[in-house]
């Protein structure tokens, strides 16, 4: 890198963070860290009328939660603060009327019914441009048509006007993304944009370039939907003078919905029953209520791996990395240019490979506070017992509670469809005898517990069909579950013999 790398996050606080904007977080924290740049958050707060309370303090929770830790952000301060842009208004107001000055820009004193009015006019003409532009502009209430007496005049009256870029026509304007490499724009259709708003704030094209500018951002890596919007930056970079110092700009692909069909949007984690952000959001209208990842039971880790993997591929085939490894590993070159595919099993696949890498001591801490929630009380050593027989079957940790509560309090439910194949009422008395059996087992282990009802199993002539499915009925009410003699094991001969005697009374209130 030519200059010291400077990456930012700039989400705006419209609400709760997209999982699209935490994939645009952490490839910025990737790249930063791959070459030991630094990583800011800048909060982009611009646009007061879309500005939701608590926006930006979710946002802080989910990335901690995550794990993505800023260099510079409004929380942590840092050499080129204000990091919140609601507090560098003067500053852009400062650069808005440089621009003017120059002749870069423009004051324009349009009506709202008379930018509709052009909108109109030119949509029916079907010009190339239907915005306020270099073809309209003449046409228009502005600085470029008033006499600078009326403009003055306008000025000190003290109402509304807004500040325009002025582009020039009959110009190209390319640069190089690293991701989708030469891209060229025509100035004939592109639209003199609003600067500065005329309730003095900047809109987003002037506080960023002049963000990027001033905090010496030396890559702008953003989702593709800000690809158009890259035209006028440049712009503006040349405009002010800046020319030598536009980042290097990335446009990240989109993430697509389940199906494929269109770009991810939030009322999608309802319509696929998948999280579509990293923790709950919760709103007046619960419409607007959302569970996260955090609330699925995805640990962090797991988020990290799956949304490094939405749109960008490794050199090799490793698919489980650490945020260290990941670190190491990313490349801004190799992220795709197609939308990724948003795919819920795999995100689901890659939260059972953590789960099933932690240790039983990991994963019992990790049970405490949902234990806290249950009426269970289990002895240490007997949840470690439970935790060995569910972790190789659980996706969430959730999983080892809900699918094995059967080791924690009586089965509550059992199969209909496997008990109308599987059981008849003169059945318990095969119930009945193995229950006798287990009785006599003295050293209550698995080893020993198979051995006695294999023994038996072969005296009476019967196959595991016809046993083993009456087993797990009886202990667990399904037809899944871990190992059956360590299941037995695990449960205690006391509860085995009870719940295998008192089968047919069970079920038969089902």
């Amino acid at each position: 890198m030519s200059k010291p790398v400077r990456v930012r996050f700039a989400p705006s606080p419209t609400g709760p963070l997209h999982i699209g904007g935490v994939r645009t977080a952490l490839y910025n924290y990737l790249f930063a860290r791959k070459h030991q740049g630094t990583f800011i958050l800048r909060i982009e707060d611009t646009d007061q009328k879309r500005y939701v309370e608590g926006a930006e303090a979710y946002i802080i929770r989910s990335m901690n939660w995550l794990g993505l830790p800023f260099d510079e952000s409004p929380a942590k301060g840092g050499p080129y603060g204000p990091y919140r842009q609601s507090d560098r208004k003067d500053l852009y107001i400062q650069y808005a009327n440089q621009l003017v000055q120059s002749g870069k820009a423009y004051y324009a004193f349009d009506t709202p019914e008379e930018l509709a009015a052009l909108r109109e006019k030119l949509t029916a003409e079907k010009a190339p441009a239907t915005n306020y532009g270099s073809a309209s502009r003449m046409s228009m209430k502005n600085s470029l048509t008033l006499s600078k007496t009326e403009v003055q005049e306008w000025l000190d009256s003290g109402k509304p006007y807004v500040i325009r870029l002025k582009i020039e026509p009959g110009q190209e304007v390319s640069f190089r993304d690293m991701i989708r490499e030469d891209v060229q724009f025509s100035t004939n259709l592109l639209d003199d944009k609003v600067l500065l708003k005329a309730d003095g704030m900047p809109t987003y094209h002037l506080a960023n370039v002049v963000d990027d500018y001033t905090m010496k951002i030396s890559h702008v890596i953003r989702g593709v939907e800000w690809l158009s919007s890259t035209a006028h930056h440049v712009l503006l970079y040349r405009a002010f003078g800046w020319e030598e110092d536009i980042p290097k700009f990335a446009h990240l692909p989109l993430i697509l919905k389940p199906n494929g069909k269109g770009k991810l949007s939030k009322r999608d984690g309802a319509k696929f029953n998948v999280p579509v952000f990293p923790l709950s959001w919760k709103a007046k209208n619960p419409e607007d209520s959302f569970k996260g990842f955090d609330e699925f039971g995805f640990f962090p880790e797991a988020v990290i791996n799956f949304l490094a993997m939405l749109g960008w591929h490794p050199e090799d085939e490793q698919e489980i990395f650490t945020l260290e490894e990941l670190s190491k590993a990313f490349s801004i070159y190799r992220v795709s240019k197609s939308g990724a595919i948003f795919d819920y099993e795999k995100a689901k696949w890659f939260n059972q490979q953590y789960l099933l890498a932690m240790s039983v001591d990991e994963l019992a801490q990790k049970l405490q506070p949902l234990l806290k929630k249950t009426d269970y009380n289990p002895s240490p050593a007997y949840l470690k017992e439970v935790i060995k027989l569910m972790q190789p079957r659980a996706t969430f940790l959730q999983d080892i509670l809900e699918q094995g509560y059967f080791f924690f309090e009586d089965v509550k439910v059992y199969d209909k469809k496997a008990l109308k194949k599987r059981w008849k009422p003169e059945k318990q008395a095969i119930l009945d005898e193995l229950a006798d059996v287990l009785e006599g087992v003295d050293r209550f282990l698995p080893k020993y517990i198979e051995a006695a009802i294999k023994e038996w199993m072969g005296e009476k002539e019967l196959g595991f069909g016809a046993v083993f499915p009456l087993i797990r009925l009886a202990l667990a009410g399904t037809l899944q579950g871990p190992d059956i003699f360590e299941m037995i094991s695990v449960l205690t001969k006391h509860v085995t013999v009870k719940r295998l005697r008192t089968f047919s009374e069970k079920v038969g209130a089902v």
